[in-house]
């Protein structure tokens, strides 16, 4: 009740910064679309609540269960506060924040903030809907009725963003309106920008001096726009502070601090075209792009001024004794890397850029406003082909030591995947792979040719083990794709969320009730269009897709009949030979009608699938699985729809 109450204090927050809106000269129209779907999030999981809950149980099982994913909703609502409280009142120059909302930043971070506030309204929703199970002292008759509407509403057939939005967009935020207003906003606010910017050049109202003046033809010009170098040299408040490392500066400008990449040579004016054809909010990319071309010389101004890199982070958090071989900091904060991450590199892979060189010192990382742990990441250092500096072969694929780094080979998306499988099991361990004695040395790149890979410890949670072995696996094809990932992930650390705490606990800590990699495989089987998809993830997607894996999960969990709706309802056994949970938590869980509580909580234990109460099978070397005996044989419906 308490979460509830501090969620509407920050909505009234926002409600009345907004009343000043007219006063907003820095992205007016997205400030106002955060405040509005803060407030219509608000009204979704309110009403769930009122709808599964009652008051007069406050404080006890049910609404404790509903407590965690009302904090980080809550954590989502307070950033999105702050962004809408900056706009509002800049701290220091107007020209400094007008230069980061003309061409992009501002928009990247609105969609950053505009991701967190629909995923997490998604896990509070499924939070209020199982918060009910956990507490509920109902009658028989009453259980089923509640799993009878659930049932309907996770429906195999609802697994199409057009039905899903017709029956539930108001509630998840991706109705018809509210799509279009975010895909608009950022236009709005750029043609507003510009249009303001035109009166202050105009003759009647020229009172601005020379040096604005020429900063404000840079801010009107098109994005990518090569600058002379003395305009940001010569400007008067532009000074260097001190190197970051590599190319990289951080420098001082329009009195904010700002990173500064340095390009010499004739590739200069490519990587400065390549770091302005990107916006992303996991994506270090360039605002504005001066070049001196006499010298062949390209100045970037970043995007984003970050604190460190990735590699120096975990090292500082992993100092000194580890807990059982686990990093210090949380492992809901290791998931969030991990998906942002991804969310990078999927963005990038949509725009049919390969990075080539990932690895923890091409990460950078900055806290998180609330000091609570988390951190922003950005991927860096893509676009530079062979011509970056070498990482150690312990980054790189088996596909690309094999081609002993030919020229191109090292840029494939599969290669990007293993490498970010590196980084997760850094990320799980707090340990650099191959720190293991036998695979040190010279004989590294031999063994990891032949398939060696780290150990983890055996603590580490298994399905993010799971995940990361498919990413490192030796085929290309059985890696995922980072669209997949991103999804796996997004529930991932939706369990997390709702179960806090399993990582601290002894032994093994506790694992979701089915494979997220088996949900996965089927939800590319059953809507084509996520096989299809060119390009990144658009931030509405991600209330269907936790939607999808919602139901997907409510039909495995249930042994393949999906028996909370008082009828059989058969399901997808799962992808043939593709589960990368068989081997570590024996393959996909069965629940038994007395556990239809937990069930509907997302946090029964896994049992055997097969028949005769064997465990599953152990996984081949060519990494399949054989199919277990007795195992029924899927059918899935057929999906006549496309998104």
């Amino acid at each position: 009740m308490e979460q509830l109450r501090q969620l509407g204090e920050v909505v009234g927050g926002m409600n009345a910064l907004m009343a000043f809106e007219p006063e907003l000269r820095i992205n007016p129209r997205q400030c106002r679309l955060l405040a509005d779907a803060c407030a219509q999030g608000l009204a979704a999981v309110t009403g769930e609540v009122r709808a599964h809950l009652r008051f007069k149980d406050r404080g006890g099982a049910g609404w404790r269960a509903l407590e965690p994913a009302l904090r980080e909703l809550h954590r989502a609502f307070r950033d999105a506060e702050g962004y809408v409280r900056q706009s509002l009142n800049p701290r220091g120059c107007w020209w400094a924040r007008a230069a980061m909302a003309a061409h992009g930043a501002g928009c990247v971070v609105v969609e950053q903030h505009l991701h967190a506030v629909l995923w997490c309204v998604a896990v509070a929703i499924e939070a209020a809907e199982t918060a009910a199970a956990a507490g509920s002292d109902d009658d028989e008759l009453a259980r089923r009725r509640r799993a009878v509407v659930l049932a309907k509403k996770y429906d195999g057939d609802m697994l199409d963003f057009v039905l899903f939005q017709r029956a539930h967009g108001k509630a998840y935020l991706v109705s018809p309106e509210l799509v279009a207003r975010m895909d608009a906003a950022w236009k709005e606010d750029r043609w507003l920008l510009s249009q303001l910017l035109d009166e202050m050049k105009s003759p009647a109202a020229s009172n601005l001096t020379k040096p604005e003046r020429r900063l404000a033809d840079v801010l009107a010009a098109p994005r990518g726009t090569l600058h002379p170098a003395s305009v940001l040299l010569n400007s008067g408040d532009y000074a260097v502070r001190r190197r970051l490392g590599g190319r990289l500066k951080e420098a001082q400008w329009l009195g904010e601090p700002v990173a500064v990449k340095h390009l010499v040579g004739d590739g200069a004016e490519a990587e400065a075209a390549l770091l302005a054809s990107v916006a992303h909010p996991n994506v270090s990319h360039a605002a504005y792009c001066f070049r001196d071309a006499e010298r062949k010389e390209c100045l970037v101004v970043m995007d984003q001024l970050m604190a460190k890199d990735l590699g120096a982070y975990v090292k500082e958090a992993c100092g000194g004794p580890r807990r059982k071989g686990l990093p210090r900091f949380p492992l809901v904060v290791a998931v969030d890397v991990m998906l942002q991450v991804a969310r990078g590199m999927e963005y990038l892979h949509g725009k049919k850029v390969c990075h080539g060189e990932l690895n923890p010192s091409n990460m950078l990382v900055k806290p998180r406003q609330q000091h609570d742990g988390y951190l922003h990441v950005k991927v860096a250092g893509y676009g530079r082909g062979n011509g970056g500096e070498e990482s150690a072969c312990i980054w790189y694929a088996p596909e690309v030591l094999d081609q002993d780094g030919a020229a191109g080979v090292k840029c494939t998306e599969k290669a990007d995947v293993y490498s970010f499988a590196m980084i997760c099991f850094e990320l799980l361990t707090g340990k650099v792979s191959f720190e293991d004695k036998h695979l040190q040395g010279d004989k590294t790149s031999r063994n990891i040719r032949a398939g060696e890979r780290s150990l983890f410890p055996c603590n580490a949670p298994k399905y993010l083990v799971a995940l990361t072995k498919r990413c490192w696996h030796a085929d290309p094809a059985q890696r995922p794709t980072f669209a997949s990932v991103c999804r796996v992930l997004r529930y991932v650390k939706r369990f997390l969320v709702m179960n806090p705490g399993t990582e601290h606990q002894q032994g093994q800590p506790d694992a979701p009730s089915v494979d997220y990699l088996d949900v996965e495989a089927q939800l590319l089987r059953r809507i084509p269009s996520w096989q299809r998809a060119e390009g990144t993830a658009r931030v509405w997607d991600v209330p269907f897709q936790m939607f999808a894996y919602r139901t997907v999960e409510m039909e495995k969990t249930a042994g393949g009949v999906l028996v909370l709706a008082g009828k059989d309802m058969a399901s997808d056994e799962g992808s043939d030979g593709n589960s990368v949970l068989g081997e570590e938590n024996g393959g996909v869980g069965t629940v038994s009608p007395d556990d239809a509580s937990s069930v509907s909580s997302g946090t029964a234990r896994s049992r055997p699938a097969s028949s005769d109460g064997k465990k599953t099978p152990v996984r081949k070397a060519d990494g399949k699985a054989p199919r277990q005996a007795g195992a029924p044989r899927s059918f899935s419906r057929t999906n006549i729809f496309e998104t």
